[in-house]
């Protein structure tokens, strides 16, 4: 019964549910007074269902995490992660401050890299002063709180984007004379960063984290059925194209 309940509150009372039943009936009572707006109506109650459902959502943040798979063989002796969004000033175990979701998937791979290979860690990513907080600072905090030796932990926190994290990680390789870097990200992030290190012309080795979907899919009665995590895919898969395309020029 408790499952049913979720189900109901879920699917009709929240985000973006509601709207969608919000817009159906809008459409009923417009084709009912025959009003000039009863096709607008209908229009967005079927865009914004398809745009709802993981069946359209998933499968398209699917496409761009089937581009890179983890290596069997890992090789390397620098980790380079990049980062993916922080707060400064929230409470920690060990301080100030937390990764997002993205950042700390992302940090847990580069935490279980470095006890595999014991390599340096390098992360990547800045902060928007009074925003944002910085993930090269913060996760230097976590990773220390890990059991990782502050010397092996380089800091990067300048860059404010895919582009920067690439062109300032290849100083820092440059200087400390890494030769096989392996890239740590989201894996529907994977794609746009290999191309900015490419650009670069810097080789780095995949090994993408982080997945919002699995590998093998399946569809359920679920993939039907209208969410907001479906429609965030959708925006991070739209938001990761424009990003593939953008990376032509900048």
């Amino acid at each position: 019964m408790i499952h049913f309940v979720k189900f109901l509150y879920q699917t009709f009372l929240l985000p973006p549910g509601i709207f969608i039943i919000a817009l159906m009936i809008a459409s009923i009572l417009a084709f009912r007074k025959k009003s000039k707006s009863k096709v607008v109506f209908l229009a967005l109650t079927i865009v914004l269902y398809i745009l709802s459902i993981p069946l359209i959502g998933d499968s398209l943040i699917h496409t761009l995490e089937s581009k890179y798979s983890p290596p069997s063989q890992i090789n390397g002796d620098v980790i380079i992660m990049l980062g993916g969004g922080a707060t400064s000033d929230t409470p920690n175990v060990n301080g100030l401050g937390n990764l997002t979701g993205y950042s700390a998937n992302r940090l847990l791979t580069c935490a279980q890299l470095y006890y595999k290979l014991n390599v340096p860690i390098i992360i990547s990513g800045g902060s928007i002063e009074g925003i944002t907080g910085s993930d090269a600072v913060v996760g230097k905090n976590i990773l220390k709180g890990l059991g990782i030796p502050e010397d092996k932990i380089i800091l990067e926190s300048k860059s404010m984007n895919t582009t920067q994290n690439a062109q300032l990680s290849k100083e820092i390789v440059s200087k400390y004379g890494f030769y096989r870097p392996i890239l740590v990200t989201s894996a529907f992030h994977m794609e746009r960063a290999v191309r900015q290190f490419e650009k670069v012309k810097m080789s780095v080795t995949p090994y993408p984290t982080d997945y919002k979907t699995n590998i093998h899919r399946r569809f359920f009665i679920n993939d039907l059925i209208p969410s907001a995590d479906a429609l965030s895919n959708i925006n991070l898969s739209l938001k990761e194209y424009i990003g593939i395309l953008a990376a032509n020029w900048y």
